[in-house]
Formats: C-alpha cells, sequence, structure tokens
C-alpha cells in the first residue's frame, strides 16, 4: 500500500505516546499496551523497524468511547 500523502491545506494532527494516552485516562503504561494487544486501541507503528507505537487522537476517542465508562 502507498504512503499517504496530504495536500497542502490538510494539517496533520500530532500522534500521542503511550505515556500520553495513559496519563490522559489515568491508568498505567502497561494498561495502554494491553489494550493495544488485544485489539482494542488502534495504534501506528513508526521508526525503524516499526518498533515505535503511536496513537491517533481520533482512535484514542474511538477507544474511550467503547471501553472507558
Amino acid at each position: 500500500m502507498p504512503p499517504k500523502t496530504f495536500s497542502k491545506t490538510e494539517t496533520l494532527r500530532p500522534l500521542l505516546t503511550v505515556k500520553q494516552v495513559a496519563e490522559l485516562d489515568q491508568c498505567s503504561e502497561k494498561t495502554v499496551r494491553r489494550a493495544i494487544a488485544a485489539g482494542l486501541l488502534e495504534v501506528s507503528r513508526v521508526g525503524p523497524g516499526g518498533r515505535l507505537v503511536r496513537i491517533d487522537p481520533a482512535a484514542h476517542a474511538a477507544y474511550r468511547a467503547r471501553c472507558l465508562w
């Protein structure tokens, strides 16, 4: 699949780290990683070998709406 291209008028949203999501949800990073492993939280893997995990704010909002009360 080719990489997504953005138009000049489209702005990029900053992606969140696991730590930032844990702070927003007031839980541990391990809990966030468990949600990722269970497929409850959609992530993007970046960096060499796809080792770094980043979460789109929209995916985080969808996770919160689905899983948190």
